[in-house]
């Protein structure tokens, strides 16, 4: 017992930024890979054999996850821990106490309200929001399945709560371990649940895909479970009770609102296209959900990451009063994550069978042309994340929430027209999406050139041009080397495809790194410098 209180006493230590990273980024790659290990078990299982139960199941989770979106996620990315972080910082432990304790009692209630009404309406919620075009039977399998999920709102708002306290104090191994114990609860769910839940020699459950959905809420139980672990030693003072006089809690309140309707309405998007592709044929949920999740990743790694990283600076760079400098951080950001996602929107198109194939042994027609699309829309949905972060450094949010409107808007008109009206089908989806991607990237560029003289001047633009030179020469190798080396019909297993997948994109990738160098692009330097340090350091120091 001491040592299981000292292993939590150490993982809960404060730690450095550095450490932080590594282990947040080491966190997400084994969430990924335990992700990755759950399509492809859960693809395996039904997408074939069952494909509208894996549609139902794909279905059940858009209205808790978006009720979760729009009522807690927002809320605590820029508002909680801010707020909590400033009584912390006073010495003002009531205050923060107080703060936490409201804020985790109300998002309770509300969730807890929120999902008992999910589950009560789950029924016109499927057969006239998410799943239209669904028979009867998927119907009642979708409707069955997210009375389950509907608790994940409200286990889900309370370790949101009680790991942002911890992120605020520098606390992060439980942090990053929640979602990974949730991916965890969902394999569990479909190697087990699925045969059947046997206790003391009787059957309470029979099995079937309703067992993922059990797996489902296993997770959040765990991710919950796993979340309140970290608490240990914060001296964490919770009441029953909301302290609605508190300025911090109040204050969190007021920014609540804009934020949840901006996450808000990026979810509609996924609300419509499920709308649209239930009426399409069994398994096109799924299809293109994964094809989707596939296509999202580089955005999340790059984009993501790297404007995250650069918006702190370039806020601060505007509060100096430096616009020349602000143009300067844009320009390198823009630079790096143009360069960035140019060779994996390559490898995307070009290794689309490899890719789903990771994913569903022996890949799949559909999703891999579902995918082949999406891959156009990398490139700008990752510079969308720098491109809205420079007019939040102006402390403007409005125009990127108008542009937003906007481009969902004529999302779920071109995705109507091409999928009905051209009756292109699912693929109408993935083409609206990359179009999209496309307009409203250059809507926002050119606002901002507008307030920024020679934001793209000659410099910028000739260095995009290489760009675009160097990612069309790995374009031709990346065409000569899968052709070379296609996905065979025998390349069932992850392990048989992988390693020669691996190597071609090294290879492909080398040749573009050097090709950049080449065309004396700087963003290739560091690696180039890196490599020679590696290979010929020694050399030079003997």
């Amino acid at each position: 017992m001491v040592s299981l209180k000292g292993t939590v006493a150490r993982a809960n230590v404060r730690l450095p930024i550095k450490w932080a990273a590594t282990l947040l980024a080491g966190s997400a790659l084994l969430s990924s890979i335990l992700g990755l290990l759950r399509d492809r078990l859960l693809n395996g299982l039904y997408y074939n054999t069952y494909p509208q139960g894996i549609d139902a199941y794909t279905v059940a989770f858009l209205i808790p996850d978006f009720m979760f979106f729009i009522l807690v996620s927002g809320a605590l990315s820029v508002s909680f821990i801010p707020v909590f972080n400033k009584r912390l910082a006073d010495n003002n432990k009531k205050s923060a106490w107080e703060l936490s304790t409201s804020l985790l009692n109300l998002m309770a209630i509300v969730t807890l309200i929120t999902s008992l009404l999910i589950i009560i309406f789950a029924e016109p919620l499927v057969r006239y929001v998410v799943g239209p075009g669904f028979d009867e039977s998927t119907r009642a399998l979708a409707v069955s399945m997210m009375r389950v999920i509907a608790i994940n709102p409200f286990l889900f708002s309370i370790a949101a709560v009680i790991t942002s306290m911890q992120q605020a104090v520098g606390r992060f191994v439980f942090f990053a371990l929640a979602p990974t114990v949730y991916n965890i609860g969902i394999i569990i769910g479909a190697l087990f649940f699925t045969n059947g839940i046997t206790i003391f020699g009787w059957q309470v459950f029979e099995g079937g895909i309703m067992g993922v959905a059990l797996g489902v809420a296993l997770g959040s139980v765990m991710q919950l479970l796993i979340s309140c672990i970290g608490l240990w030693g914060m001296g964490f003072d919770y009441r029953f009770k909301i302290f609605w006089r508190n300025k911090g809690f109040r204050k969190v309140l007021t920014l609540i609102p804009p934020r949840s309707l901006n996450q808000g309405i990026n979810y509609v998007n996924s609300l419509v296209e499920t709308n649209l592709a239930s009426r399409m044929a069994a398994g096109s949920i799924r299809a293109y959900q994964q094809a989707s999740n596939l296509a999202y990743v580089p955005t999340s790694l790059i984009g993501v990451a790297i404007s995250t990283a650069a918006f702190p600076k370039m806020a601060e760079r505007l509060g100096q009063g430096r616009p020349d400098l602000f143009k300067k951080e844009l320009q390198a950001t823009l630079r790096v994550i143009i360069w960035l996602s140019l060779p994996v929107t390559i490898i995307a198109f070009f290794g689309r069978g490899y890719l789903i194939n990771f994913i569903i042994n022996g890949g799949d027609v559909l999703m891999a042309g579902l995918l082949g699309i999406l891959a156009i829309s990398i490139v700008f949905s990752s510079i969308y994340q720098i491109a809205a972060r420079s007019f939040y450094a102006h402390q403007d949010t409005k125009t990127p929430l108008y542009v937003a409107f906007f481009a969902i808007a004529l999302n779920i008109a071109l995705a109507v027209w091409f999928t009905f009206g051209l009756n292109m089908g699912v693929y109408g989806l993935a083409w609206a999406v990359s179009i999209v991607s496309i307009v409203q990237v250059l809507v926002l560029m050119f606002i901002m050139s507008k307030r920024i003289k020679n934001l793209f001047d000659y410099a910028f633009v000739h260095a995009i041009m290489r760009m675009a030179g160097a990612t069309g020469i790995m374009a031709v190798t990346s065409y000569i080397s899968f052709s070379m080396y296609p996905l065979q019909a025998t390349d069932q297993s992850f392990l048989g495809s992988f390693p020669r997948f691996f190597l071609i994109v090294t290879v492909n990738l080398v040749a573009y790194i050097l090709v950049s160098w080449l065309f004396r692009l700087k963003e290739a330097k560091p690696i180039i410098s890196k490599t020679r340090s590696i290979l010929f350091g020694g050399l030079g120091r003997a």
